[in-house]
């Protein structure tokens, strides 16, 4: 496997030419006196060192070695606890976290920019701050003051490690039927007792302490999704002065053996009338929950981003080495016995797939980290409620359509290797197995394109997509003449999208099934007309600067191949939805 490097002059050109945050940053009073250029920059090149040469060595061994389970315990993969003390030393557990607790209270779309680097670093090892970081936004949105001051600064400081504990073997996505119960104590407590699974991080060696958000259900819970509440669940109890103390009455009864990630310990956790503590309101635990979640399913989409873009590494390196046949117009290294594989078209148009996936991929969930920081910092209420629509809008298709598009590119990376992307040793295989779970956990991707089409599209009566549609045409308005060859495509497939809303919405409210049968083609046609904008975007920026620097015409190459090869795939999406429920509907459940 080719060396991690990480993208760092694609990542400055997404921040400070395209989106220009600075100028953000210093409209927002939260943020303006935290946050600048230089300090960011800094972060990145740091962020980028410690990725490359600290995590990405340990990704294949790691892989190889898996993490092991005997009589509770939980060993990760060697070098994997000494890597994490690394990591957390230099302050990146806690980089989006508040400045009060002891985080560094960068903004998100800084904090995915460490995201990427680190998930292409080793997606197995990312894991286990990821659910950290989302387990410290719920305790610092939704809990007390006395319980923020006791865990957030160890855990913000990686001394201590978050978990999530949400589904059961019985209920996968359906929360509203767990069973695991919360017992109400004199002292204010609670007493925790049930069994939940695929619980990543919930037992391991890289932390003293690790603490678990759980949800369960109190004795006098309505039924269903309004029952629920979230409760923090410590590992060890933690003292009035912090210290770490006995052992709560909690278990990792086994490991999950998966198909990926196999340093990633995802675990079966048993309560066994564990003490915990109530986080936010009683019956109102998924509205906490649900605070983190954008984050963590934007930082899932990430995960598929982080994984073809090593993918896309390890290609490229592999193409421009392998000697195998001759270009179609004749030799090009006449004095070797070959030419390189990156001359003939079917490995450009693998290699530019890829390469156009993840720069647009880069770009769009910055694009949605940054309507994430204006929800948060900005003092505009309107600002923040757009920022909120179109958050709630982005989220399912950052997810969806990422990991998505990341299967892709991995496999493409594999097929650019040939044989060698088949067996262990070269590494890509891995990047394949480990990707695949980025579509199903976080929600399936098919719930996330139900929650697209049926909460966000129907459930607003299209004024979520609204928000979108109108922020495009404006863009493709003010657009010079010179942008005309991709503002053109990007308005055709803005107007597809625009009446295949109208459709969905029209056919909604006479056939509930028609929501369903639409979603996932749906989510894909706006994944690829929102990627269209983001190309238009880059090209905006980089048009004119050609003679500056190759990195501007191969970024206006690749955008030309993007509405050349990629795009009009929204024609069959188009196509599919419009054929409606009925052929899905046709056999019986019997006839299967």
């Amino acid at each position: 496997m080719a060396d991690y490097k990480a993208p760092l002059r694609d990542m400055r050109f997404v921040l400070n030419e395209v989106f220009e945050v600075s100028r953000l940053w210093a409209q927002l009073p939260a943020l303006a006196d935290t946050v600048d250029a230089e300090t960011v920059d800094a972060i990145l090149e740091e962020a980028g060192k410690v990725t490359s040469k600290t995590i990405a060595p340990l990704s294949r061994s790691g892989d190889e070695e898996g993490c092991h389970w005997k009589d509770t315990v939980v060993t990760t993969p060697a070098g994997f606890p000494e890597a994490y003390r690394t990591y957390a030393e230099g302050g990146w557990v806690g980089v989006g976290g508040n400045p009060e607790f002891g985080g560094m209270g960068m903004p998100k779309v800084v904090s995915a920019q460490v995201e990427e680097m680190l998930n292409s670093a080793s997606l197995a090892f990312g894991l286990y701050p990821m659910l950290t970081s989302g387990a410290c936004v719920s305790i610092d949105t939704h809990a007390t003051e006395a319980i923020k001051a006791k865990y957030l600064p160890n855990m913000y400081s990686g001394v201590w490690c978050g978990s999530m504990c949400l589904t059961e073997a019985h209920a996968g996505t359906d929360l509203g039927i767990i069973r695991t119960k919360a017992d109400p104590q004199t002292d204010g407590s609670y007493k925790i007792t049930g069994s939940k699974i695929f619980i990543t991080g919930g037992e391991h060696d890289l932390t003293e302490n690790i603490i678990h958000l759980v949800l369960a259900k109190l004795p006098d819970a309505p039924a269903g999704p309004k029952g629920i509440s979230l409760f923090l669940v410590p590992k060890f109890m933690v003292g009035d002065d912090g210290s770490v103390g006995e052992r709560n009455t909690l278990s990792c009864g086994s490991i999950e053996h998966k198909m990926g990630i196999q340093a990633s310990a995802t675990c079966v956790m048993n309560f066994d009338g564990a003490t915990a503590y109530l986080i936010g309101e009683p019956n109102k635990g998924l509205a906490a929950m649900f605070t983190m979640m954008n984050y963590e399913r934007l930082g899932v989409g990430i995960q598929g981003l982080a994984s073809g873009v090593r993918s896309y590494q390890n290609a490229v390196e592999y193409a421009l080495d392998r000697l195998q046949s001759r270009a179609p117009t004749g030799a090009q290294n006449k004095d070797k016995v070959a030419d390189p594989i990156i001359v003939h078209p079917d490995v450009r148009r693998m290699l530019l797939t890829m390469k156009a996936f993840n720069e647009g991929g880069r770009a769009f969930s910055s694009y949605v980290a940054l309507q994430l920081d204006i929800a948060k910092f900005s003092e505009n209420d309107a600002d923040r409620k757009r920022a909120d629509d179109l958050v709630a809008l982005l989220t399912p298709v950052a997810k969806a359509f990422l990991t998505d598009v990341g299967l892709e590119t991995t496999v493409h990376g594999q097929q650019v290797l040939g044989g060698h992307g088949y067996i262990r040793e070269w590494g890509q295989e891995q990047l394949v197995r480990d990707v695949r779970i980025t579509q199903i956990y976080e929600g399936t991707n098919g719930i996330q394109a139900l929650d697209l089409v049926g909460r966000k599209i129907v459930g607003s009566g299209g004024a979520f997509y609204q928000l979108f549609s109108d922020e495009v045409r404006q863009f493709i308005s003010g657009a010079d003449s010179s942008l005309g060859e991709l503002t053109r495509p990007l308005a055709v497939a803005l107007d597809m999208l625009d009446e295949l809303t109208d459709w969905v919405l029209d056919r909604s409210r006479t056939n509930p099934n028609e929501i369903g049968a639409a979603s996932v083609e749906y989510l894909h046609l706006f994944g690829y007309t929102a990627y269209a904008y983001m190309w238009a975007m880059m090209a905006k920026a980089a048009v004119g600067k050609e003679a500056q620097e190759d990195f501007y015409v191969s970024k206006l190459g690749t955008a030309r191949f993007y509405f050349a090869r990629l795009l009009p795939r929204i024609h069959s999406l188009n196509a599919s939805v419009r054929a409606g429920s009925e052929s899905l509907f046709m056999l019986k459940a019997e006839q299967f």
